[in-house]
Order: structure tokens, then sequence, then C-alpha cells
């Protein structure tokens, strides 16, 4: 073993380490490296890109990030949200500069090292350089123009929503009207140190994790619960059965929940004029009109069996799909094992279904974590008030636009609070998927 590593360290002679070495320097300027390395067409390639950025950067960069330091300095003619924008987008150019300088200076290396292995493995043509490109590097040609547009379309509004809750962007603050400033961290401070938004937001945000438990549970146990029913061999008639199961499926989730919000509708809603009545007619049953638009509580058990109802096809496919790579024959040595069929589903058909779709369950959560259009769509986040104009069954994601969209809109809250929702989403997301087997590539 320590002939191994030290046969490894000599490879190279003295003279190839200061050439490895120079070329590693030199690559300091973009370019110069790939010069030393006799490969003129890619030091020309990293030269015009370092120009191109240089010249961004005296033209516009330079006064983009002053900007964004500064976010101004003349009411109504500077607009600090503009700059804000605007220095964002530059920092983000900057970040893909300095991944193309690394990668300048790793390439510089790296030449330098094949050609004091083996010369002949170094392509020195503009030509040579294409087509190596070409055979090693093709996926990296094709994936390239996607993280360039990830970055722009994704990363660019989550710098954006970062540097907004270090400001005083509120009601108070409207460019161009009035400046924006930096505050730090005081935007969460407020958020936990005053009492007005301290109680909202842990009012908001325990309602929120109940939703997400409650709902997305519901829809599981729905779905699991008719692929494993209709899955039995003994169901007759399972494709008509299928067709009705997707239905809710079928109709588009918007119209769907403003359909159920009238059906709950106090007064003249079917459940109260309907479904209720009808019920009243069965032996030892008494129920009066239920307040399901008026009572926090009933509005909260209303949406809850709404997102029931309206996610338990998805599962009920997945899992459907599932249950067919199940081998009977584990079920048929089970039964001549004596197991019942409460043993059976316990110990084959339920780790089999979360072995594959345990990731599919977690985003199930994760999405009804945010799911704005069944919150705001059945009855606006109401009934009544929690504070800060968050309603009664608000959840985060609800309240932010509420934040952003009211009479006195307070847009650093609205940002502050969206990156906790994502610290909490992203952390227990990952938490979950590191302790679950699904993505391990094993038979």
């Amino acid at each position: 073993m320590e002939d191994q590593q030290e046969k490894k360290k000599n490879v190279y002679s003295p003279e190839d380490e200061q050439r490895i070495k120079k070329a590693t320097l030199l690559s300091i300027v973009p370019g110069l490296g790939q010069f030393y390395n006799k490969q003129l067409f890619k030091a020309v390639l990293f030269f015009i890109i370092a120009v191109l950025v240089v010249l961004e950067i005296i033209l516009f960069g330079a006064e983009a990030l002053e900007g964004l330091i500064t976010l101004g300095s003349t009411p109504r003619e500077d607009n600090s949200l503009f700059l804000l924008i605007e220095g964002s987008l530059q920092v983000l150019i900057m970040i893909v500069f300095a991944f193309m300088y690394m990668i300048n200076i790793y390439d510089a290396r790296r030449v330098a090292k094949l050609r004091a292995l083996d010369e002949s493995n170094v392509a020195y043509s503009a030509i040579g350089n294409i087509k190596n490109a070409y055979q090693n590097g093709f996926a990296y040609l094709l994936t390239i123009p996607a993280y360039l547009v990830m970055v722009f379309a994704i990363l660019f509004p989550v710098l954006v929503t970062i540097f907004i809750s270090f400001t005083n962007y509120d009601f108070y603050h409207i460019p161009p009207a009035n400046l924006v400033d930096w505050v730090g961290f005081d935007t969460f401070t407020s958020i936990f140190a005053l009492s007005t938004y301290r109680d909202t937001f842990f009012d908001v945000f325990s309602w929120t994790v109940i939703w997400t438990v409650a709902a997305t549970t519901l829809q599981l146990v729905i779905g699991i619960f008719t692929a494993v029913v209709l899955n039995q061999p003994f169901i007759k008639g399972k494709r008509i059965f299928g067709v009705i199961l997707l239905l809710p499926w079928a109709v588009p989730a918007f119209i769907t929940i403003m359909s159920f919000s009238n059906m709950f509708n106090d007064s003249v809603g079917a459940i109260n004029s309907q479904v209720i009545p009808f019920l009243n007619h069965l032996p030892f049953v008494d129920i009066g009109a239920i307040s399901w638009k008026t009572d926090p509580f009933w509005t909260k058990i209303a949406i809850i069996g709404i997102q029931g109802w309206v996610g338990f096809p998805y599962i009920y496919v997945l899992v459907s799909g599932i249950l067919q790579s199940i081998p009977n024959d584990w079920y048929e040595a089970a039964v001549i094992d004596g197991a019942s069929p409460v043993q059976k589903f316990r110990f084959i058909t339920l780790p089999q279904i979360f072995a594959v779709a345990a990731p599919i369950f977690v985003t199930q959560y994760t999405g009804n974590f945010n799911n704005f259009s069944m919150i705001y769509l059945f009855n606006e986040g109401g009934p009544g008030s929690v504070g800060s104009g968050a309603g009664s069954t608000d959840i985060l994601i609800s309240w932010i636009f509420k934040l952003t969209t009211g009479q006195s809109p307070q847009y650093n809250i609205a940002a502050a609070v969206t990156l906790i929702i994502s610290g909490i989403v992203i952390t227990i997301s990952m938490l979950i998927f590191s302790r679950t087997r699904a993505f391990e590539m094993e038979d």
C-alpha cells in the first residue's frame, strides 16, 4: 500500500511539476494558462469571455453593485427596488463568471498534467478541442443552457427575496417616493420580538402544520385504501370503479374547490340544505345546520376533507401501479405461513409502497404546506382574523399573499416569512430523504 502511494507521488518529474504549477499560476489571467499549454483556441475563448465580463462590469456592473449597496440616495429620482433588482442580477453574473474562472484554472492545470503524462492525449487545434468537447463533454454542453436558465429563472427571484428580507421595504417605504434602506436582521427580529407579528406567526404556523399533516395524511390514507381494495382479485368491475375514482383528478382543482365552496355555504349550500336534512331522516341522527364558512373550526374541517377528495386520486394511481409489481408468490408464501390479511398488508404491501413512493409522499406534504389554492379559493383564509392581516384558516403562504397585496403591504415581512418557509420545507425534506432508501440504487 505504501509503495503504491509512493509511486503515485512520483508520477511527475520535478520539471513536470514546475510546468503544472506554472500553467496553474498563469491561468490567473483567463486564457494565459491555456496559451502556455499550446491550446490557442481555448485560450482565446477564455480571454474573450473575461474581456466581455470586464467590459460589462465597467459599463454596467459597477454602477449596479453600487446601487445595490446604497439603494439610492435621492427620493423620487432613485428607485430602490429597481436598484436592488439590478444589483441582484449583477451578483448572479459575477457568480457565473467566478464559476467559469474556476473552470479556467482547473482546465489549465488538468491539461498540464495530461501533457506531462502523454502529450498525444491533448488536443491542440480548434477542431481537436471541439471534437474533444463533443466526445467527452457532450452531456455538459446540453445541460449548460438549462443551468444558466435555472440560475436566472430560479436563483434570481430567490436572491431578490433574500435581499428584500434585509430591508425596510414596507408601506412606509414605497419607492420611488421613498427610499428603501438596509436594516440587517431587524425584520426577522420583528417577527419573533414584536407581539403583533409573533402571535400571528405562531398561530398561522401551528395551523399550517396541522393542515399539512391532517390533509396530506387523509389523502394518502384514502388513496392507499382504494388502491389496495381495488387490487383484490375478488373485486368485479375494476375498470368502472377505477374511472369513477379518477373523476376528482379529471376535474381541475380550481373548479372543484369553487364548487365545494358553494356547497358548504352556510345558508344556501347543498350540505346544509340537502345533505344534513337527508341524514336527519336516519334513526338516532339529529344534526343542525353547521357554520362551515363562519366558524373557524368547521372551516378547517371542511378544507381538510376537500383536500382529501382532491388529492387521493393521484395517490390511488401511483399505489395501483406499485401493487401490480409485487409478486403474488410473496402473498402465497405468507398464506402458507398462516399470515392474516392485516399481516400481509403490514409486512408486504405497505413496505413495498413506501420503498417506491416515499419521496412522492414527502412531496405531497411539502406541496400542501404551500397549498395556496385550497386555502384562498375556499374562503380566502377566513373567517375572522388572528392579526396582522391573517385569517383564522390562513397558512403561511396565503398570509404572505395578504402581506403583499393588502392596503398596507409589508414586503420585507413577507420575504422573511418566505425564507422561513423555505428553510422549514428544505430541512424536513432533506431529513426525510436522507432516512429513506428510496433513492438507493440497490436491488
